[in-house]
């Protein structure tokens, strides 16, 4: 039997307007590619331990009218276990029992759906000579369909017999390329995943088809596509041929880029950030690079780059560029707790695109230690910052803050103001920099007495980011170096204040269900005594986020039993992190870690330990924290064990 799609079967009308149950009369349905429903599903509130968010009162959860329940057996003839797993979770009658359809004529519905959703999962796994038989209380899919209704009990009782009859392998398979001017692609099947004597999945030759198009794209060819499809299955020999035509199109330059959507924002400063270079020879690449500087800005909710066609003789593409604007007032709120630090809230309030080229203004402020310390001891911070994208071209940013705060840890209290402005520069995806200038002064109380610090310093930085998940990585690394020599005015003396971190995540299994994690930190302060620098930025590890188990920066040199801070820092943490299911994780940990009194880590002292473990519970904005840590080696002020809370993972 033959079955040939063309370009125009795919804009033209649906052949199949009458219902086959023969597999082999629906193969186009499986290979064209296209959805096998439209029907949308509601989007749900999300709930956690009772609370729900992000629910919108304005739009109430709408009941099925005249709900019809029934109950469904899916049965595969011959030993197929895997096969009948995957039809099972393929079927709508089967995985959306639970919800009961509207009516005889929404159950109807379901299963005409699921006919054309089992046929593409048999194409799927390369069976196309057998048949898909639905019954309702007995009665076939096709007369009910013929009635309109379904005779006999309540609940339905609906049955699924499948018999798929034998695997196809791959027979004759023909990339036919001549429209691509000669060299531009292999011929060679197997170079596109498509092997005489493999498994004739369907989604294999989509695939293959899917990487054709893509490599064109990618080679200049915007309107490159398949032209023809043919298949012929031969139910003799259980083989399947496959031809496959293909067209680039002409070759594009990029054209003129306009801009559609904007509110506040002007058009140029849109097209300016999206940076596509105009004349150059078109690729995707560019236009994705496009799409992710511009989502970046933090300005637009939708984004989307239309290709218009491909004109002139020099084959310019027009690329229009539409968008639709965020709300431009932000109000957020945070909080955090654990038992060594007490509880801390956080607020901001941000305006968005302030003069309508991306600007943002942020007004911040956070009380941390509540609980754990009398009310003029705790913390607080308040901060006004503003941010200008595409300061000097469109890689480069201005931010300046001006932010004052109280620290309150036990082994000081510093009441600080600092001013700051630097310069961002974004090298590529993953590698950002910036380098700018600080004033920074500060009143502190601390083992040594009490000291006023004006410091101006240059400080600059480098981040690299190839974490595939910043809440919840798998794999990647992040790696961030810090320098600001700086020097301060009250005191005249000189310092250099150096600081690394790097992280790394490998997952042990496909599911990522096992993943190892590990980080290491180390810093360093060249120049006077210790007395001499702040006690704020002195280096004192201990609490959340450094050595967990010990109390909030109570790991370091101490001088009279109170930690007074050193100039140099070693921080080693290392976790087993297990998804136990869809929702919930457990984490084993061991924190490690010391500051030491002279400019390079002292590794005859022993380095402080923290062993713990924790429960991740998975939420959609990010894993629930929750760990217990006990300090191997506790010295004074720190407890016997203690108890963290947050979002997202440690690191």
């Amino acid at each position: 039997m033959l079955w040939s799609s063309t370009a125009n079967d795919l804009i033209g009308g649906n052949p199949f307007l009458c219902l086959r149950r023969s597999i082999s009369s629906l193969a186009f349905v499986a290979l064209s590619g296209l959805p096998l429903s439209m029907t949308a599903e509601p989007a749900a509130a999300y709930e956690l331990f009772g609370f729900k968010f992000f629910e919108n009162e304005a739009e109430p959860v709408e009941t099925v009218p005249d709900p019809l329940p029934y109950t469904t057996e899916l049965t595969v003839s011959g030993d197929q276990e895997d096969l009948e797993k995957s039809l099972k979770a393929t079927s709508l009658l089967v995985t959306k029992q639970k919800q009961s359809p509207s009516g005889q004529a929404g159950l109807l519905s379901r299963g005409l759906a699921d006919l054309d959703r089992l046929v593409a999962q048999l194409y799927t796994s390369g069976h196309y000579g057998g048949t898909v038989d639905i019954a309702f209380n007995g009665t076939g899919l096709e007369a009910a369909l013929g009635t309109g209704t379904i005779p006999g009990s309540r609940p339905v009782v609906t049955t699924i017999n499948v018999s798929p009859g034998p695997q196809f392998t791959f027979g004759r398979i023909e990339i036919d390329a001549d429209g691509t001017n000669g060299s531009l692609l292999s011929e060679e099947p197997s170079f596109w995943g498509l092997t005489p004597g493999d498994t004739a999945s369907s989604g294999k030759i989509l695939q293959a088809e899917s990487r054709i198009v893509l490599v064109l794209r990618g080679r200049g060819y915007p309107k490159a596509g398949i032209s023809e499809r043919v298949i012929v299955a031969d139910h003799a020999t259980n083989k399947l041929d496959v031809r496959i035509a293909v067209e680039t199109g002409p070759r594009a330059t990029f054209g003129t880029v306009s801009v559609g959507g904007t509110e506040v924002t002007d058009p140029e400063f849109v097209a300016r950030q999206a940076m596509i270079p105009e004349g150059t020879v078109y690729s995707p690449k560019e236009l994705e690079d496009a799409r992710k500087r511009l989502n970046n800005l933090g300005i637009f909710s939708s984004i989307r780059l239309v290709e218009g066609d491909v004109v002139g003789p020099d084959g310019r593409l027009p690329i229009t560029i539409e968008v639709s604007e965020r709300k431009r007032h932000v109000i957020g709120a945070g909080a955090s707790w654990s038992s060594t630090e007490g509880f801390g809230t956080e607020a901001y309030w941000r305006r968005r695109n302030l003069f309508g080229r991306g600007e943002l203004l942020s007004i911040e402020g956070s009380v941390g230690r509540i609980g754990n310390s009398e009310l003029e001891e705790m913390e607080y911070s308040a901060r006004i910052a503003f941010e200008k994208p595409g300061a000097f071209g469109p890689l480069t940013k201005f931010t300046t803050s001006l932010g004052a705060k109280q620290e309150a840890p036990d082994a000081y209290t510093s009441r600080s103001v600092t001013l700051d402005a630097y310069l961002a520069r974004e090298f590529s995806e993953k590698l950002h920099g910036r380098a700018g200038a600080e004033i920074f002064y500060a009143n502190e109380e601390d083992a040594f007495g009490t000291g006023d610090y004006l410091l101006v310093g240059l400080p600059a930085d480098l981040t690299y980011d190839s974490r595939d998940d910043k809440l919840n990585p798998s794999k990647g690394i992040f790696a961030a170096a810090a320098v600001e020599p700086a020097y301060d005015t009250l005191g005249q003396n000189a310092m250099v204040f150096l600081k690394a971190t790097a992280s790394s995540y490998i997952a042990l299994d496909k599911a990522k269900r096992f993943i190892l994690a590990g980080k290491i930190s180390g810093g360093s302060i060249l120049g006077p005594s210790v007395e001499d620098i702040p006690a704020s930025k002195r280096f004192i590890a201990g609490g959340g986020g450094s050595i967990r188990g010990y109390s909030y920066r109570n790991v370091g040199p101490r001088v009279d039993g109170e930690v007074a801070g050193g100039r140099s820092l070693l921080e080693l943490s290392g976790e087993v992190r297990v998804k136990m299911t869809e929702t919930i994780g457990v984490v084993a940990f061991v924190d490690a870690g010391n500051a030491y009194s002279d400019s390079t880590p002292d590794f005859d002292e022993p380095l402080k330990i923290g062993v713990g473990a924790g429960i991740r519970y998975f939420t959609p904005i990010g894993p629930l924290r929750i760990d217990a840590a006990v300090p191997l080696d506790p010295e004074q002020d720190d407890p016997d064990f203690a108890l963290y809370v947050g979002l997202s993972q440690a690191f």
